[in-house]
């Protein structure tokens, strides 16, 4: 049971600060949510923001590439230290291609579908992804609320790789966490949740609370 809490959420003029807040609270990952403007409709930060996370944390960089054309960019992430990179199914025409190249460059590879995205869609590459990544609102911006089939995606996905990290992003706070983590998310994103709360720590503290 991982939490990752996701720094599009943090006050990006005390993120070292906020990162450093969450690694007290027993944050496991830190989740990186990378956006183009085009993939989603919303620009976040690139590599070099990337390496500088990377400086001020020694917890796993969990990479979400919400992006056009990702197979261009996943080298530029890896060498900014991350250990995961998670792509989009729908953002790249020869998926089990980007797979490899990024298990190459050294990282662990993800595979992310949206909401309305079957299942179907990378059944033929679950064998070769390190994790899944369910997104649970649709991708672009922070602070929406979970929609509930995509909790039956996760359980549909859970029986047929009972071994697979699934990782769920979107509408996680401490009433939906339950419910994901029954439907069989064992990584979960958490954003606004955590970073907009007052006391950030002690708020990471009670979500890993949910994980006992």
């Amino acid at each position: 049971m991982i939490i990752a809490p996701s720094v599009l959420n943090a006050n990006f003029l005390n993120l070292e600060a906020d990162i450093k807040a969450t690694e007290k609270g027993g944050a496991n990952w830190i989740h990186l949510d990378i956006m183009d403007g085009n993939f989603v409709p919303n620009i976040s930060f690139g590599p070099g923001i990337v390496q500088q996370i990377r400086k001020c944390t020694k917890l796993p960089l969990d990479c979400h590439l919400m992006i056009e054309n990702p197979e261009l960019h996943v080298e530029a992430f890896a060498k900014a230290g991350v250990q995961y990179i998670t792509v989009h199914a729908e953002a790249t025409k020869h998926l089990d291609r980007l797979l490899h190249q990024i298990k190459e460059l050294g990282c662990k590879a993800g595979v992310s579908i949206n909401p309305a995205t079957p299942l179907e869609s990378i059944t033929e590459v679950l064998d070769l992804a390190d994790l899944v990544l369910i997104m649970s609102v649709n991708p672009g911006f922070g602070g929406q609320s979970l929609i509930p089939y995509c909790l039956d995606k996760v359980s549909r996905l859970r029986a047929m790789k009972p071994d697979l990290q699934i990782e769920i992003d979107g509408g996680i706070n401490l009433k939906t966490m339950p419910q994901a983590k029954a439907a069989g998310v064992n990584v979960f994103v958490i954003g606004s949740a955590i970073f907009g709360a007052e006391d950030v720590e002690a708020e990471t503290k009670e979500f890993g609370k949910l994980l006992l």
